[in-house]
């Protein structure tokens, strides 16, 4: 089972690859020989083939890539296609989390579609699964077995975990049941693979390949850190980037779908940057970490709660917040309804929160403008690389500068400016004039614009010159 992104690369659903090489001996010369053989054997029975079956929408010209759920997602074609009921079986990994209610943690892309689904134990036994929740969103989905004589895996905090930690992943890659492959973690808070998703990846070189989604990754001393889920690679192999869902994140959207059978995020009501550090630089600021609250809306918990244009956000119920998408997946797993404390840097000085989560789907965020090389020193025919193509005046009435108009696919154009936008600061001072403008931005690699649309007031991160 695969699963592809355009992302320079192919992105497919995964799983623990190639099979460990025969156990060395207890000692060489009276000399101890590490092993990992008794954690794998504790581990190993926690570790199921999932195997599904089901009818998916086909096409009379067939693909062998529909046989993947992943893949169907993007083969629905122009009609005219004569779509029809085709049958599809396939097969995933997933992890017993719960021995006494018969719980099974998988990837929601494993059970797509899926009308029936087997769970298969170690020693062989065949169990019917029922679905429990599943959350398209985080790639998370619970199962349901018989909880008769099942063996569940230790949870392990994968907030405590390093780049260059040992893990190991075990599953059924290629139908071969309970591979193992070990590796470091080589990289954290990974994101951006896909748009619409809550990601916060674990990155591993352990060999992980097609066909062992929802398979474990554990430390050494057997617990689970996470869910493998994907990898990048330009063929279809392992290349040695693999990435796995944090089991922190999975368990909270876990105990939602196991209590509420959904998950249903909640709303904070800021948009966002994640700090850069020319950013970081033009507010004044040490550390560049944290999402940058751009703007506030009206009504909003965050505005309940005191949230202001200019704050950033550094963590969310003690837990560090570096960037936006942090601060997206951290709102996203907390209940509609539920309190958050939420900390945050305001002229420097570091200060605390609390606010109600509100109903909506999803916390607006956006992304800081790609910084370009430096550009060539600035003349009277330009104030900054990220407003060129604006006709900026003095605002008439209450001081400021006015963008009179903007050439479309400009630098201003793509930098988020507007017509009629008022510029009213730049990197922490007032602008009262087109001079001043020019003054604050002389010399800056980054401009923070604090602009008056409309009623609102916001923040706009103008990239590098």
């Amino acid at each position: 089972m695969t699963r592809q992104l355009p992302l320079l690369a192919a992105l497919l659903i995964l799983g623990a690859a190639t099979p460990v090489p025969a156990q060395l001996p207890a000692s060489v010369d009276g000399t101890p020989v590490p092993s990992l053989a008794p954690m794998i054997k504790r581990v190993s029975p926690a570790v199921v083939n999932i195997a599904t079956r089901g009818t998916i929408r086909s096409r009379d010209a067939q693909n062998p890539l529909l046989d993947d759920p992943f893949f169907r997602r993007f083969f629905d074609g122009p009609p005219g296609l004569n779509p029809r009921e085709r049958p599809f079986q396939s097969a995933g990994s997933g992890v017993i989390v719960d021995a006494k209610n018969g719980y099974v943690l998988t990837n929601a892309h494993v059970i797509e579609n899926a009308s029936e689904i087997t769970v298969t134990l170690q020693d062989g036994r065949d169990l019917v699964a029922e679905v429990v929740g599943t959350d398209v969103p985080s790639d998370v989905a619970v199962l349901k077995v018989k909880p008769e004589n099942l063996t569940q895996i230790t949870f392990g905090d994968s907030s405590k975990i390093e780049v260059g930690d040992f893990v190991v992943a075990i599953g059924n890659p290629f139908g071969l049941q309970h591979t193992v492959t070990s590796g470091i973690i080589s990289g954290l808070s990974r994101s951006g693979i896909s748009p619409d998703a809550y990601e916060d990846f674990i990155q591993t070189d352990a060999s992980i390949n097609p066909g062992n989604s929802g398979g474990a990754l554990v430390n050494l001393r057997g617990e689970l850190i996470g869910i493998n889920t994907a990898i990048l690679s330009r063929t279809g192999g392992n290349i040695g980037i693999g990435f796995a869902i944090p089991v922190n994140m999975a368990r909270a959207v876990m105990d939602q779908l196991i209590k509420f059978g959904s998950v249903k995020r909640g709303l904070l009501g800021v948009n966002i940057y994640t700090i850069t550090p020319d950013i970081a630089q033009s507010l004044g600021l040490r550390d560049a970490r944290g999402a940058l609250v751009s703007s506030v809306i009206e009504g909003s918990p965050a505005a309940k709660a005191g949230i202001r244009t200019g704050d950033v956000i550094t963590s969310v119920n003690g837990q560090p917040v570096k960037s936006n998408s942090e601060l997206r997946n951290a709102i996203g797993l907390v209940r509609v309804g539920e309190k958050v404390e939420v900390g945050l840097l305001r002229d420097g000085k570091p200060m605390r929160v609390t606010a109600v989560i509100g109903e909506t789907a999803v916390v607006q965020t956006a992304s800081a403008p790609t910084a370009a090389p430096p550009a060539p020193t600035e003349t009277d025919e330009g104030i900054h690389r990220g407003l060129r193509g604006a006709a900026l005046v003095d605002a008439p009435d209450d001081g400021g500068v006015l963008v009179k108009s903007i050439e479309p696919g400009s630098p201003a154009a793509q930098s988020g400016l507007r017509n009629n936008d008022v510029i009213i600061g730049a990197n922490r001072g007032r602008v009262a004039n087109v001079a001043q403008l020019r003054e604050r931005a002389s010399g800056a690699r980054a401009l923070v614009l604090e602009i008056r649309r409309g009623n609102a007031v916001l923040l706009l991160p103008l990239s590098a010159r």
